[in-house]
Formats: structure tokens, sequence, C-alpha cells
């Protein structure tokens, strides 16, 4: 059996290394040609927050900026101008649609007749009409879609509501609220095989809350855009843990739960074997969410800011080193976990107990 690794007391770094850090970042973020693998083992330790530079940090550690600054401007007006015709193409109405289109028509055919605005019953296409059910019909897709934006529509007023930025009266809240449910509404229109699935705006709302206090205005002014792109390219790699029909497989979520216990068997075989085999206590129980929404609802906002800085950096992708802090959050409860039955343990684990996020981060980089 491996033996777990052992830490010093999580005790937060000194004032003069966190300055250190700082600098370190601000150094390498000046180049003109940032150096990623620098980057991303600068951003694992945390990327700290009088820095002001997470947004731009994100950004280039899940590939939406490339790696040469003089790059930047061009690409970032490329991709927020696609964004904004995606909003065109796929929240519009079709009654606003087929009414534009019409409208359109006349200036160019018609410019000096007049009309109601209303087509004529004998203009309106089978694609057009309401009560169509053909595949091209716009109708028939608005329709097909309600379902999924009602249930987006109930999911995002239901995420953080502890925080203002999310929840609340507010316009900036409401506004918030409206550019993330745009964005999941787009990304399920553009991903058919999987669509929306529950919780996906529980993954989006770190990417939206950190560029939108973006301390640059433009940028924070386009959080939407930069959230969409950056939220498809985070779930890329976690799409088979949303594919229904790959479930079972090797590589849908049950085989990344396996993979987890293998983990823990690997360090802890003591632990593995009381949690699976003496309480039955099986990681699809409490590790499922822990996964599929990457430990978002495990931990304060706050700490979820910065366990993310540590997720993004890993250059094979977030799920490896996602394992690992799983795995270090149950030896960190190991004490706990030998002594509890199936019942104490599962409440333990699915109400996972305030911890020093620097140390659970340190534990799991020793997993590596």
């Amino acid at each position: 059996m491996a033996t777990s690794p052992r830490s010093p007391p999580g005790a937060p770094p000194p004032p003069e290394f966190e300055i250190s850090r700082q600098s370190r970042l601000l150094a390498a973020l000046s180049k003109k040609v940032i150096d990623l693998d620098e980057l991303r083992m600068l951003a694992a330790q945390g990327v700290p927050d009088g820095a002001a530079v997470r947004p731009t940090v994100w950004k280039l550690l899940l590939g939406y900026l490339q790696s040469d600054r003089a790059l930047w401007e061009q690409e970032l007006a490329k991709k927020r101008s696609q964004y904004a015709a995606f909003k065109e193409e796929f929240l519009s109405n079709p009654m606003e649609t087929a009414r534009r289109q019409e409208l359109e028509g006349q200036g160019s055919e018609n410019a000096g007749s007049t009309n109601n605005g209303l087509l004529h019953r004998s203009e309106v296409t089978q694609e057009e009409h309401p009560l169509s059910l053909g595949k091209t019909s716009v109708w028939n897709q608005f329709f097909e879609y309600s379902e999924i934006m009602e249930q987006i529509d109930r999911d995002v007023k239901r995420t953080h509501p502890d925080m203002h930025f999310f929840c609340g009266d507010s316009s900036f809240a409401k506004s918030n609220q409206e550019s993330l449910k745009n964005i999941l509404i787009i990304f399920a229109k553009l991903n058919a095989g999987i669509r929306y699935v529950q919780g996906m705006n529980e993954i989006l709302a770190p990417l939206f809350y950190v560029f939108r206090n973006d301390p640059d205005d433009k940028n924070a002014n386009f959080a939407e855009a930069d959230s969409f792109f950056c939220f498809v390219e985070l779930l890329s790699g976690f799409r088979d843990n949303f594919c229904q029909k790959l479930d079972n497989s090797a590589v849908g979520i049950q085989g990344t739960l396996s993979k987890l216990s293998q983990l823990v068997a690997k360090y802890d075989g003591e632990l593995q074997r009381h949690l699976e085999i003496t309480t039955e206590v099986n990681p699809q129980f409490y590790a499922f969410r822990w996964i599929t929404l990457l430990l978002t609802q495990e931990f304060n906002f706050a700490d979820i800011i910065h366990i993310w800085d540590t997720l993004l950096s890993d250059p094979d992708g977030p799920q490896e080193t996602l394992l690992r802090i799983c795995c270090a959050m149950l030896i960190l409860v190991r004490k706990r976990l030998l002594v509890g039955d199936f019942t104490s343990n599962l409440k333990l684990l699915q109400n996972y107990p305030p911890t020093n996020i620097s140390h659970l981060l340190y534990v799991a980089n020793k997993l590596h």
C-alpha cells in the first residue's frame, strides 16, 4: 500500500511570498510572447487576488488567448463578433425574425407601398408556419428548445443565491442572469448531442464572475462572449461526463469514478477498502457531484476560484488534477471515515467540511 502524503500545517503563505509570486506572474504576462509552461507553473500555485490578472490568466490557460500578445486584439474582436452572430441566430424569436425578413423584403421591392407588417396567407411558407412539424421549421426548432430554456431559466435563478452578483432584484444581477442564460441556450443549440445538462450553470458561473470583474472595462463588457468560448473549451475536456449514452463506458462518468477509486486504492488502500467494501460507500454516491460540477458545490465561492487556478493550469486538461484533488479530499478526512459507518461517511462526504484550500492543493499535488 502506498502511504498517504503528509504535509505541513496549511497556514497561509507569508506576505513576502505572495508579493514575490505576484511580481513573477506580472513579469510573465508582460512578455511579448508568453511562456505558457511558466504561466501554468505560477498559476498552479494560485493567482494572487491583488494582481487583478486572473481574467487574462484563465483565458490564456484555456487557450482563448494565444501566447503572442500581438494577436490578442484581432482574435478577441473576431471571437466577440462571432458570438454576436450566434446571439442573432439562436436567440431571436421566430416571429421577430420573420417580421424583420419580410420588412427587409418590402424595403427592397416595394419601397413606396404601404403594408401592415403582416405576411399575406399565401406568402407564409411551410417552414415559417407556427404549426409546422418540419425539421427545418424555425417554429418547430423554437418549441423544441422551449423546455430546455425553461430549465436553464430555473437553474440560473438558483445559481449562488447567497451572492448579489448572481441573485437579487438589482439590474446588475438580472443582467448577469441574462448573460448566463444566453450562453447556456446558445451552447445547447450548438451542441445537439448534449444540449443542456442540469448543473452546467454552476460550471459557467466562476468563468463569468471572473471575466465580468475584469478591471479592464472593455473586457468586462464582453464577459458574456469571452465566457461562452472559455466555457466551450473547458467543457470539451469533460464532454463525455455529460453524454448520457456514454455513462457506463470507459470514457463516461462511470469510467471517471472508477479512476478515482483506483487512485484512492493506490495511495490509501485501507481507506478505499473501508469505504467501498466495509461501509459500501461507492464513489457514485458522493463523487458524481464533485466531478461533474468541478467541485463548485463543495466549497465557498472564493475557494472555488482558487481551486480552479490549479485545475486550469494542468497542461493535460483539468480532469487528472480534479481526480487528485478528490482523492486528497478523502485522505484529509480519512480518520473520520475509517471509524464511520455507511450513514456517517455518506453524510460527511456529501457535506464536505470546511478545509484549508492551500493544504488540500498541497496534498493533491503530492499525488502527482
